[in-house]
């Protein structure tokens, strides 16, 4: 959680900023983000971190260019599966099968 909170932090400070500081914070985070995936050979992720890049590529169009970790299909399969899990507990009943039906005297 603590991760998506510090994204939306960044988000909201990178409104002030002028373009060329965004332009250069940018092209640091893309030389850390070159580092990492020679160093780190895959990164762990929790459900979160999956949850904010279903979201993101939700309201996204180009999303298929930013993830540098995961693959697009596999962003695609998150969401998926997270619209299995939200049907499946709705659907699910606390007793199985067919309602009793009363005897008619």
């Amino acid at each position: 959680m603590l991760p998506i909170i510090s994204v939306l932090v960044a988000f909201v400070v990178s409104l002030f900023q002028s373009r060329q500081t965004m332009h250069l914070r940018i092209l640091a985070l893309q030389h850390q983000l070159a580092v990492y995936k020679q160093t780190v050979p895959r990164p762990h992720l929790c459900p979160t971190d999956r949850l904010f890049w279903a979201w993101l590529s939700r309201l996204w169009p180009v999303w298929h260019d930013a993830p540098a970790f995961v693959q697009p299909r596999t962003i695609l399969a998150w969401q998926q599966k997270r619209f299995l899990q939200h049907w499946r507990h709705l659907s699910q009943h606390k007793q199985p099968g067919r309602p009793a039906i009363a005897k008619v005297r």
